[in-house]
C-alpha cells in the first residue's frame, strides 16, 4: 500500500507552540478569551477572514473569527482556506500534493475529489514548494483542529490571480452548509501606529461594503479577499467586523507604535441563522 503524503508542519514552534498540550492550551485560551458575537444579531458564517502572523501578535483576532463556528462544529465538514504566498512566487492558486496536512494537534485530511475537480481549472496547479514552508495557511489549522469534529482541508496557496479567477474557484467549491470558506490575511504591513489604523479602518469598511480593495498594502491577502467580495455580492453574504487591531496592540508588541502589521477578523453571514 501507498504510504500517504503528508504535508508536516513549517511553522510549530515559531508561530505558535510546538508540543501538542501547549498548543491545545493556547488555542483553547484564545477562544475562551474572545469576544462574543453580537447576541442581537445571530448569524451563520459561510465565510471568514482571519489573520495568519504568530499567536502572541495576532491570535487572539484569529480567535474571535473562529469562536463564530463553535456552534456549527457539527455541520462543517469541509474547510476551503486560502492564504497569500510569501515564500514563493507561483501564477495562479496552487494546491499540494498531499494527502494530508499535520500539526501537533494531529492531521487533518485533504478532500481529495475537490482537488481533482479544481485541477481542471486553468489557474490551479500543483506545487508542493509553494506550500513547504507557508505559514499562511497552517497557523489555522490548530483552530479549526480545536473546533470541528471532523472535516476535510482544500487548501491553496495564492499567487499572482484575478479576484475573478479566485471568485471561480471559491464557486466551484461553495456547496452548502458543510463548507465553510476562510481567508487567511493580515492588513497593513510597518507603518506608524497611527497611520495603520487608519488604513485598518478603510480597508474595514471596504470589506463591509463588500467593495474591492484598491491598494495593494491594505492586506497581503488582498487578491483572495477580493475573489471572497465578488462571491459575496452574488450570494447575498452580509460582513461583519468582529475585531481590528494590530500587533501594536498586543501583549508582545506593547510599546513598539514604530512599525506596526494590522489584523481584522470578518465573518460574512449567510440569510438563515438556523444552526445545529
Amino acid at each position: 500500500m501507498m504510504s500517504a503524503r503528508i504535508r508536516p508542519p513549517a511553522v510549530a514552534g515559531m508561530f505558535y507552540p510546538g508540543q501538542r498540550d501547549a498548543l491545545a492550551g493556547s488555542v483553547t485560551t484564545l477562544l475562551a478569551q474572545a469576544k462574543p458575537a453580537n447576541p442581537a444579531s445571530p448569524a451563520t458564517p459561510k465565510a471568514l477572514i482571519a489573520p495568519h502572523a504568530g499567536y502572541i501578535y495576532s491570535g487572539a483576532v484569529a480567535a474571535s473569527a473562529y469562536a463564530t463556528i463553535i456552534p456549527l462544529r457539527k455541520r462543517i465538514r469541509r474547510v476551503v482556506l486560502l492564504g497569500p504566498a510569501h515564500r514563493v512566487a507561483i501564477d495562479g492558486l496552487a494546491l499540494p500534493q498531499a494527502d494530508a496536512f499535520v500539526t501537533p494537534l494531529g492531521s487533518v485530511g485533504i478532500d481529495q475529489n475537490a482537488a481533482a475537480q479544481l485541477l481542471t481549472l486553468p489557474q490551479v496547479s500543483c506545487s508542493n514548494a509553494a506550500h513547504a514552508e507557508e505559514h499562511s495557511l497552517e497557523v489555522h489549522l490548530p483552530f479549526l483542529q480545536t473546533i470541528l469534529e471532523d472535516f476535510q482541508l482544500l487548501p491553496l496557496v495564492v499567487g499572482n490571480v484575478t479576484p475573478e479567477e479566485v471568485a471561480e474557484v471559491l464557486e466551484h467549491l461553495w456547496g452548502g452548509p458543510e463548507t465553510l470558506i476562510v481567508i487567511s490575511s493580515d492588513l497593513s504591513h510597518y507603518l506608524p501606529y497611527a497611520a495603520a489604523q487608519a488604513l485598518d479602518q478603510r480597508t474595514a469598511a471596504h470589506i463591509l461594503a463588500r467593495e474591492p480593495l484598491t491598494e495593494y498594502n491594505q492586506a497581503c491577502g488582498a487578491l483572495p479577499i477580493d475573489g471572497l467580495l465578488l462571491c459575496a455580492r452574488r450570494h447575498a453574504l452580509s460582513p461583519e467586523l468582529l475585531d481590528l487591531r494590530n500587533s501594536g496592540d498586543s501583549p508582545a508588541g506593547a510599546g513598539d507604535h514604530s512599525r506596526v502589521v494590522g489584523y481584522g477578523a470578518f465573518a460574512f453571514n449567510e440569510a438563515t441563522s438556523d444552526v445545529l
